[in-house]
């Protein structure tokens, strides 16, 4: 079973990267572009074959390791 989890900074946090990319853009010509938010996004091949557990097993990583809860939110999809 496989697993995409897709973190973002939350709202209202300062995304430098995001606005380093903009800035890039608009430098490019591109000028129409006015917010980036960069985040990231992680796969899994999990040997789990129950998707409620996969799901469960995978928000725990988050919660654990593969997102900063303070300042990130996280998406989980089972695939």
């Amino acid at each position: 079973m496989k697993a995409r989890v897709t973190v973002m900074l939350k709202a209202g946090v300062l995304d430098v990267q995001g606005e380093a990319v903009r800035h890039a853009l608009g430098t490019l010509g591109f000028a129409g572009v006015t917010g980036v938010r960069q985040g990231k996004v992680i796969e899994l091949d999990l040997a789990e074959t129950d998707a409620s557990a996969a799901e469960d097993a995978v928000k725990t990583m988050c919660e654990k390791l593969l997102a900063n809860t303070v300042i990130e939110s996280y998406r989980v999809e089972i695939l």
